[in-house]
Parts: C-alpha cells; structure tokens; sequence
C-alpha cells in the first residue's frame, strides 16, 4: 500500500471512498509480493498494480463494484485451464487480492498511519479478509470482513470484532512488523491460534532498512547508489573529512564524519542496528577495518557484514581480528572478499555485484543462472 498511499489518504481525507486491492499472498511465479496495491480513484483513476498487467482489469471492475455495495471481496486469480490468455496471471502464478473501499467510515484510523510511515515510526495494519465462521446474510464473506486493527511497537488501535481476537493480532503482528514481512495469519473464530475459518492479512510498515558504507571511495559511491535504488536508507561514513564530503555521495541519505568503529559501536547503543542492516566495509586499511569489523562481528542482530579486499588483505585481517579475540563463529559471519563472481572490474560493476550477494544472502539465493534452475524461482525469506 504505501505506493498509492499518497494517493488514497487525498481521496480519504476529502471524504471521499476509493477502492483499494491488495496482494494478501502469492502462489508458484506470481509477478507482485504480498502487500503490492492498486488503487481506483471516484473519478476513475487507477494508481498502482497488483500484477504487472494480467489481472488489473478485473481488478479494477472489482474495486468499482465494491465501492458501490460497501462490501470488500477477497478474490483468486490464476491460470484458467481453458484459455492461458484468459483473467489469470500467463506466468503460471496465483494471487489473491482483497478488494475493500476505503474512507472515514471504514478506516478512520488511516490519517495515524500515513503519520506514522511519514515519520519513519513502525506500524502494520492488520484486516481481517476472511471471516467464514461468522457469517452474515448482508455480508456473504464474514460480518468482520474489512475490519482494520493498527499495530504498533507499544500500542494497538481499531478492532476487528473481540478483544481475545485483537490481543493474538497484536502479539503476532508485532513479531511480523520486526522482521518487516507482511504475511496472512489464521484463526479461530475468537482469535485461537490453532483455529481456522478467520483470515487476517498483516502489512508492516518498517522504515526502509538502513546500509551503512564505510570508506568514502569511488566505489562507496557506487554502493551508495546501489543501495538507494534497492530501497536502503544509506549512510556513509569515514574518519577523513576531506573525502566524506555529500558533494562526492549525493544519493547518500547522510554522510557522517567519523571513526567507522566508533560510529557504529554509538548507532548499536542507540538501537539504530536490526537484522534488516547491511554492513559494507570498503576502505581496505586495517587501521580503519579491523577496530569496525571487531564491532560489526558482535553485535546480536545485523543482517550483512561484508569486507572488501583482495584474497591476501582477506587473510591478513582474518589473522588481525583472531589476534583480536574474534571467535570462529563470529568470523563466520564475514563476507569477505563482499560480492558474487560476476567479473566486475569498474566500481558501478562491483557495485552490482555486492548488491547481488546481499540480495542473495537475505532471499536465500545461490547466485546461479535462473536457466540452470528448476522449479520455484522465487525463494521463501530465510528465517
């Protein structure tokens, strides 16, 4: 949703309903990710997608009629075994698409959540799109069918029908706003974990997940764009003010003079470091390297640390940082020399190449042509 967010909070906030669908949960090679949305505007304006093409249209018919009945409609499209070219998705996938009208009546809360995400505050918002042990004649998929419920790290607001059932939302709900996934949960008609008949979709607003460049070389500035375009929240730091100038890293979202290590061990303190960040060291020089690799090792919870350097430096510092104190496990934890074998040789290349394996490191893919694979292309997220 946050693409059309922009968009729908205009609509809501001139009292207006709009029609919204979104992805709750892909299957096989569907094109869009749980959480993808398109949105249809009173005056007929479409923002978004939902899958690249296929199904939009009827999509789009969707959203117009459920706007009219007031009735959100949880939808499957997928291959027709008739006419491969038919409503469906050619690639072979399926998708399910909740289709629900939004405005003040059905979702009053929205106003705090576009606060939220535009300040950079955690928050996902669950919607029950599926209520088949609470059936309602006016409503043939479920009395609480639409309902919202607004996560946050330490408070909830909204309801989607009991408390019991709010409570179980909100402790899972918080697990997925963690991690920033967005996922369907299911329960019992009161909210029983072991339970089924009630569906609950969950998307989780994270703040864009933080890639921390230290060394502030040609090559830092590539991985610096690298990083934005990928969606990264870009830091780069470096002890040598001459050269960690904005001027050299304008897609950088800041540019911090100082130790690398010190810099690191202060954002750590500060609770600025999760399992979404990605560590990139790339000035080479020991004196720089090892006082940060020595923290970006220990610390509990990051998602990628990676050095450059040829083979040797990789060794010399493997041995200065033992020499350190640093545990074979905790080494473990270092790519180096950072980046997959694509022969890169120019910085934008290498750039490239480090964001492959960073890709590859949280998707869980091996790094080897799609030809060479066979079945699922798509890789669940590691846990």
């Amino acid at each position: 949703m946050r693409d059309v967010l922009s968009d729908l909070f205009t609509i809501w906030r001139a009292g207006d309903t709009a029609g919204l669908g979104t992805v709750v949960a892909t299957f096989r090679s569907a094109p869009r990710d749980p959480g993808a949305a398109m949105l249809v505007a009173p005056d007929g304006t479409v923002t978004g997608s939902v899958s690249g093409g296929c199904v939009e249209g009827a999509v789009y018919e969707l959203a117009s009629e459920v706007v009219g009945t007031g009735l959100p409609v949880l939808e499957r499209y997928g291959v027709s075994d008739e006419d491969a070219f038919a409503v469906g998705l050619t690639c072979g996938g399926v998708l399910d698409v909740f289709v629900e009208p939004i405005s003040r009546d059905t979702f009053p809360d929205l106003e705090a959540v576009v606060v939220d995400i535009g300040e950079n505050r955690p928050v996902a918002v669950a919607t029950v799109i599926e209520d088949t042990d609470n059936e309602d004649t006016d409503n043939p998929g479920g009395a609480r069918v639409g309902r919202h419920l607004v996560i946050r790290p330490d408070s909830a607001s909204g309801s989607l029908g009991s408390a019991r059932l709010d409570q179980a939302v909100t402790d899972d709900g918080r697990g997925l706003l963690a991690a920033g996934r967005s996922a369907v949960l299911e329960y019992g008609p009161d909210g029983q974990r072991r339970g089924e008949g009630l569906r609950v979709f969950v998307s989780s607003f994270a703040p864009p997940p933080r890639m921390l460049v230290f060394g502030a070389i040609d090559f830092a500035a590539a991985v610096a764009r690298q990083g934005a375009f990928l969606g990264y929240r870009v830091t780069v730091c470096d002890a040598r003010e001459v050269f960690a100038t904005a001027s050299r890293f304008p897609t950088a979202d800041e540019v911090v003079v100082d130790w690398p290590h010190r810099y690191l061990a202060a954002q750590a303190q500060a609770g600025a470091i999760d399992g979404r960040t990605v560590i990139c060291v790339l000035t080479h020089d020991p004196k720089f390297d090892v006082p940060l690799l020595e923290v970006a090792l220990r610390l509990p919870d990051v998602g990628f640390v990676g050095a450059m350097g040829s083979e040797r430096t990789h060794l010399d510092r493997l041995t200065r940082l033992r020499e350190a104190g640093l545990t074979d496990e905790e080494l473990s934890r270092l790519s180096s020399p950072i980046g997959l074998d694509l022969g890169a040789r120019t910085p934008e290349e290498t750039a490239v190449s480090i964001a492959a394996e960073i890709i590859a490191r949280r998707w869980g893919g091996g790094g080897r042509p799609l030809r060479d694979l066979h079945g699922r292309i798509h890789h669940d997220q590691p846990e």
